[in-house]
């Protein structure tokens, strides 16, 4: 793993010593060799690698081969406009993402839990520096003090609680969790406690009533910066509540009944309020919110199919929602604007993009035989399990989005052709290859979902 982790970090001397003339080819190209590498050293260990300072298992690997896979996806969606800027903040935007890159990887892979909330809030860093160097928008500053704010409050209690834990037992292995959670006493009030040492995890996927840094955040970053926010970053939170549910006896869930009930709500709420949208980057903001609440749901049911459910729903989420970014962006960099409206009857100029939009929009709608529909299966079939009422409500959600994602269908690129969009230069070739790695694996995982299970 080691090895893996140096092989990323060779791409900031590459970023420092390249000519200008090659820097996007070969870091691009380096980026797409390591993560095939890494990718096939997850494969030849099984996932069942483990030594002090590493583990790989079925909670870490599926999230670490998809930040792994997604990195070199993010170095060929940025090179159109930052090409653009002079060699020097070129190499810095190279540098910072690859920070962010180790960091995440690292988050995804140690097995310290103390290590693990380090990386989990050192990827804030990047994160706020891409948004606010290198976002478009006029409110970068106040969208990167949301995210800054959002992270630190929410931290202070899983950094408490860590910090007990690890006073009172002197580790924080995971090989020894089990042992740990026996040893424990009772909270006197353990939904509470759920909620407070999860605080910075559902602030991280978000859960509803805690998720206004993110679409504020997605609007203002650049197309790099989305996908790594929803591709992996997001990821961060449910992967923190999955590796720390060993950690506590067993809570009832009619002790976090509320949470839950925050949940549901929120995965309506926001499905509904996608139907409202104007701007495309707010609406795929607002319906990572809607998927990462069904995960929340699926954490607090506990069970082995739930549990799968989240892992499945959250590699699947990470591919959709960053191939919608980019889709976003192909139109943004040609039109500069988001405003659905403006955008309409673009099918006319790109048939062969209407392709990629529709195959997309089939993953976010979760469409059979799609990884998307195995992860929402199993996680309804659990809701179902413990309450039909549940149920019900949140298979209202399938209406909704299959509502907005047509709606975005619609908008964005049926109807007449305003006269502002006639003359729009083709998508290129970079696009298509871009769109294609995002599709790929999506494909694939269809025939062998046991990769990604629980």
């Amino acid at each position: 793993m080691l090895m893996i982790i140096f092989a990323w970090a060779s791409i900031l001397i590459t970023t420092i010593l390249t000519p200008k003339k090659y820097l996007w080819s070969f870091t691009t190209t380096q980026s797409f060799s390591v993560a095939f590498m890494s990718l096939i050293w997850f494969f030849y260990q099984d996932f069942t690698f483990s030594n002090q300072f590493f583990i790989i298992d079925n909670i870490s690997a599926p999230l670490a081969m998809l930040t792994c896979w997604l990195f070199p996806l993010t170095m060929l969606a940025s090179q159109s406009k930052l090409s653009l800027e002079p060699i020097n903040r070129q190499r810095m935007y190279i540098a910072n993402s690859t920070f962010l890159q180790l960091t995440t990887l690292l988050a995804f892979s140690t097995s310290d839990l103390m290590l693990f909330f380090i990386f989990f809030e050192a990827s804030l860093i990047p994160t706020m520096i891409i948004i606010t160097r290198w976002g478009a928008q006029e409110r970068r500053l106040e969208a990167g003090m949301y995210l800054a704010f959002y992270t630190m409050l929410g931290a202070v209690p899983l950094m408490i609680w860590l910090i007990k834990f690890y006073a009172t037992y002197d580790s924080l292995l995971p090989s020894l969790m089990q042992t740990m959670s026996i040893m424990q006493t009772n909270s006197n009030y353990p939904g509470l406690f759920w909620a407070t040492y999860n605080m910075a995890f559902l602030i991280k996927l978000p859960m509803y009533c805690l998720h206004l840094w993110l679409p504020k955040a997605h609007v203002e970053a650049p197309i790099a910066g989305s996908m790594v926010l929803a591709g992996t970053l997001l990821k961060l939170g449910g992967y923190g509540i999955l590796r720390t549910s060993v950690l506590i006896q067993n809570i009832m869930l009619n002790q976090t009944f509320p949470i839950m009930i925050i949940a549901i709500l929120g995965i309506l709420a926001t499905a509904l309020l996608c139907l409202r949208q104007t701007d495309l980057k707010s609406l795929i903001a607002m319906s990572s919110v809607s998927h990462m609440n069904l995960v929340v749901a699926a954490t607090l049911i506990s069970s082995p199919w739930s549990y799968s459910g989240a892992m499945i729903m959250m590699i699947a989420h990470g591919l959709t929602s960053s191939a919608l970014f980019c889709l976003a962006n192909t139109s943004y960099e040609r039109t500069n604007t988001r405003t659905m409206i403006t955008l309409r009857g673009t099918i006319l100029i790109f048939p062969l993009a209407w392709s990629w939009w529709l195959i997309v929009a089939m993953y976010n709608i979760a469409l059979p035989p799609s990884i998307s529909f195995a992860g929402e299966f199993l996680i309804m079939a659990s809701l179902f399990n413990w309450s039909p009422i549940a149920f019900l409500a949140v298979a209202l959600n399938l209406i909704f989005t299959t509502a907005y994602t047509l709606y975005v269908l619609w908008a964005t690129q049926r109807g007449p052709l305003p006269n502002h969009i006639k003359l729009l230069y083709p998508f290129n070739i970079r696009e298509h290859t871009l769109l294609f790695l995002h599709v790929v694996p999506a494909v694939l995982l269809i025939a062998k979902p046991d990769l990604i299970l629980f």
